[in-house]
């Protein structure tokens, strides 16, 4: 009975805390080319759970994720913004 799903967690446990993201340490990502190593060092310094790399015209969900470092890159594949959410 009743394994899995939200709320079913371990009563005991802590919580996870989150993984807040601070943009303004990615910048230095900004004008560098579209490497996985720029990309997890931008994730990194931010303090991101995760980051995506967003290209012109690609569709994206809105839903706002605080431990989530968005990358824009432009058409030559260098990054333009570096922003949380």
């Amino acid at each position: 009975m009743g394994s899995g799903g939200p709320g079913h967690g371990n009563p005991g446990a802590p919580a996870q805390p989150l993984q807040r993201c601070d943009a303004a340490a990615a910048q230095w990502a900004v004008g560098k080319t579209n490497t996985v190593q720029h990309v997890e060092e931008a994730r990194r310094r931010s303090g991101a759970l995760m980051a995506r790399v967003l290209r012109p015209g690609q569709a994206t969900t809105l839903e706002f994720n605080a431990e989530r470092l968005n990358l824009l890159v432009d058409a030559t594949g260098r990054f333009t913004t570096a922003s949380c959410g």
